[in-house]
């Protein structure tokens, strides 16, 4: 029942279709040839803001949000968070309002890291952009609370969106529907994926692919890389809104803990923050196929799908389906590191 339950969900259309499915032809010599390397291109998902992960997700919170009268969307992330981001686009996008709250979660200090990459874009949007100074942390947040109540005190009707979009009854919808979306281009093109690599903070992305792959009995191909530095967190949040998802859509049975796989080997110890392997993921897929990844998220998980292939994780003749989930703003706000 899953796939049709997520078809009764209102879902408003920000997306400009299914997302690009390319293979990697480049990368999958460069590491051999025994693993093919394909890409699904969330990144190239919209043309609102450069799109992402994220966008996908707010097809179902907007919609949510507008039938409820709501005037203002009210989310929260880091500094560079390619979240809010999306959300003030989006909101720009409906003729709504947008407060976002952007707190200092990354231990960063390069010049203008407050003025350009992401939060630039969230303030040329028009979004109410309001700096923080507490740190990371994936659950909610007192400031996000706030600024909520400050657009009731204002007269507004505020629609809340925690961070990533992740721990809220709707989190999960868009990437259950991007599991079946997958399965449908699978058939197109008479191909089946081993494994999808996949990056996880907040962990609604990986949580909604577990519970849409979970249908047909592979949500433990779905393989999460942290890029939080605060694992169990982030692997107990990803199973809670899996199993809240997979019971929202209807699937039949509960999510296993088995089918929530979370790798630690990438985070680099520290949200935010990129170690040199990362840097050079970032230069190596950039150099031989042309592809941008960030610092925050993208470029760890494409240092985990090199060093994983490379590993022998993989069986040869395995095809790998890497989730390419946006984020390249951010690269403006990171320069020095690529000095």
């Amino acid at each position: 029942m899953s796939r049709s339950a997520l078809e009764f969900f209102p879902r408003t259309s920000l997306l400009n279709g299914p997302s690009p499915l390319e293979r990697w032809d480049r990368l999958t010599d460069d590491l051999g040839g025994d693993v093919e390397i394909w890409a699904k291109r969330e990144d190239l998902n919209s043309g609102i803001a450069y799109g992402g992960n994220k966008t996908r997700k707010l097809e179902y919170l907007a919609a949510d949000a507008l039938a409820q009268g709501c005037d203002t969307l009210v989310s929260i992330g880091g500094v560079q968070s390619n979240h809010t981001r999306q959300v003030s686009a989006v909101a720009a996008k409906l003729g709504l309002k947008a407060v976002v709250v952007q707190e200092h979660w990354v231990d960063y200090d390069e010049a203008k890291y407050e003025e350009t990459g992401n939060i630039l874009l969230s303030r040329i949007v028009g979004a109410d952009v309001r700096l923080d100074p507490a740190g990371f942390d994936i659950g909610f947040r007192d400031s996000w609370k706030r600024a909520i109540e400050d657009v009731k005190a204002t007269g507004g009707k505020p629609y809340a969106i925690p961070a990533g979009a992740s721990d809220h009854p709707l989190g999960g919808h868009g990437f259950a529907g991007w599991a079946f979306e997958v399965e449908d281009q699978e058939n197109e093109r008479g191909i089946r994926f081993d494994n999808v690599i996949v990056c996880s903070v907040t962990g609604s992305t990986q949580a909604g692919m577990i519970a849409g792959f979970a249908h047909s009995d592979r949500a433990q191909d779905v393989i999460g890389i942290d890029a939080s530095a605060t694992v169990d967190k982030t692997w107990e949040q990803i199973a809670r809104i899996a199993r809240r998802t997979a019971e929202s859509i209807e699937l039949g049975r509960d999510i296993r803990d088995e089918e929530v796989v979370l790798l630690d080997r990438w985070h680099d110890d520290i949200y935010g923050i990129a170690g040199p392997r990362t840097i050079e993921a970032i230069r190596h897929l950039a150099r031989v196929e042309g592809v941008i990844t960030d610092p925050v998220y993208e470029g760890k998980s494409i240092a985990a799908l090199i060093d994983l292939v490379r590993e022998g994780y993989f069986s040869a003749g395995s095809k790998v389906l890497y989730a390419h989930l946006g984020g390249q703003p951010a690269l403006n706000a990171y320069t020095e590191a690529f000095a």
